[in-house]
């Protein structure tokens, strides 16, 4: 009987609709520099990770509970229906998987014949078995492990007006009056979230409880006891609350300081180049070897996405201008920067990125082929937009060049 009356409840819960995701459309934004598209993935299961500290909750309920006991038949359904409380909190790890930590409890309702907790009102003489009413106070603490199904199975969709979770957990419950009585329990049920805001939902959880036979002070014949309850409360989230769906940033630049540096910078190079060949051509050795010396001081080196590791090309590269250095000017400082790709990682991870790409050529400039660290100058801009041919990947990059 107890097993049916649980199974049911956690059948109707799960006969509730769901919702389904939309996928989020392109999105452009104009300033004065530059247009940023902004396309999502159309994968409505794949989300943006965040970090441990997002995704949290907070919830409270109430609503009513019936324990399933020894001499249930000696009292009625309805007389045996009490007060329930629950207050927990969780965190979701996914869109579709998290945990939560709550707590259950108030008083248990029923009807004992050996007089465990017993109210002194008696329910009949023998042909009730001598039984009396019974009610007792206790508390359950327990962890959930929560599946949202609406998530898994529909995708992730922010502003989704229904959830359905269900859930399974293992807790301890204690008996707080005497005989007092501690106990493991199992819990499963049907966590039912309904959309307020980005912030509030409203819970309605529907969740079945198993428990040794003998919690309420009643030693019988049952493989052992348990209990229902459906309460109803609010459900408050933490920000960072939600996901971001997987995006691809695209940046057309119509004009930064930066990139104009750089495309002068280029342009010097090309009539320098012009100036050498000439030179060369007209056997002046002398002013050739000088023309190199000056021009040789610019050089550009670029990463993998998220990485600061340099690749033996780049090492090569980084070889021969180590070179020119140490037979230039001893007097010249060059200043190496580093540069991130500001469509991808956060402002801090790109700040930090750009960082470690300046120090990774300053080491092996300085380390691996012996240039002078006072000729050396490190300096990071974190994440930029892009600064060669609408590429983000010439944006991650660090940029030696004399000053």
């Amino acid at each position: 009987m107890i097993r049916k009356t649980l199974v049911a409840a956690v059948a109707i819960a799960l006969t509730a609709g769901v919702g389904y995701a939309q996928e989020q459309p392109a999105q452009e934004t104009q300033s004065g520099d530059y247009t940023e598209t902004v396309e999502y993935s159309p994968d409505k299961y794949k989300v943006e990770t965040n970090r441990f500290w997002s995704n949290w909750f907070v919830s409270a309920g109430a609503g009513v509970q019936v324990y399933f006991g020894e001499h249930d038949s000696q009292q009625s359904f309805g007389k045996r229906l009490s007060p329930a409380l629950d207050i927990a909190v969780g965190k979701w790890f996914t869109p579709g998987i998290g945990v939560r930590f709550m707590y259950s409890g108030l008083s248990y309702k029923g009807a004992t014949q050996n007089g465990a907790h017993s109210t002194g009102e008696s329910l009949g003489g023998r042909e009730k078995g001598w039984t009396s009413k019974q009610k007792f106070n206790f508390f359950n603490f327990h962890f959930d492990a929560m599946f949202n199904l609406t998530n898994l199975f529909c995708g992730y969709k922010a502003d989704r007006f229904y959830n359905c979770s269900p859930y399974v957990g293992l807790g301890m419950a204690k008996v707080t009056d005497d005989p007092k009585k501690a106990e493991l329990t199992g819990h499963f049920g049907i966590y039912n979230s309904f959309r307020v805001c980005d912030a509030l939902d409203i819970n309605l959880d529907i969740r079945g409880m198993l428990v040794n036979e003998n919690f309420d002070g009643e030693n019988g014949k049952n493989w052992g006891e348990g209990a229902l309850s459906a309460t109803i409360g609010l459900t408050y989230k933490f920000k960072q609350r939600g996901w971001e769906r997987g995006k691809t940033v695209i940046r057309n630049i119509y004009h930064t300081d930066e990139l104009e540096a750089m495309r002068e910078q280029l342009r010097k190079m090309g009539e320098e180049n012009a100036r050498l060949r000439e030179a060369l051509a007209n056997g002046e050795k002398e002013k050739a070897q000088t023309i190199v010396k000056e021009i040789a001081s610019s050089n550009l080196i670029v990463f993998e996405i998220g990485k600061s590791d340099l690749n033996n090309q780049s090492r090569v590269n980084l070889g021969m201008m180590a070179e020119v250095i140490k037979r230039g000017d001893s007097s010249t400082v060059y200043t190496i920067t580093g540069y991130a790709d500001a469509g991808t990682g956060s402002k801090a991870r790109n700040e930090q990125l750009s960082k470690e790409r300046a120090e990774a050529v300053y080491n092996c400039l300085v380390e691996e082929f012996g240039v002078n660290e006072s000729q050396l100058e490190i300096d990071y801009k974190g994440g930029v937009e892009n600064m060669f041919y609408d590429d983000p990947r010439m944006s991650r990059a660090v940029i030696t060049r004399s000053k």
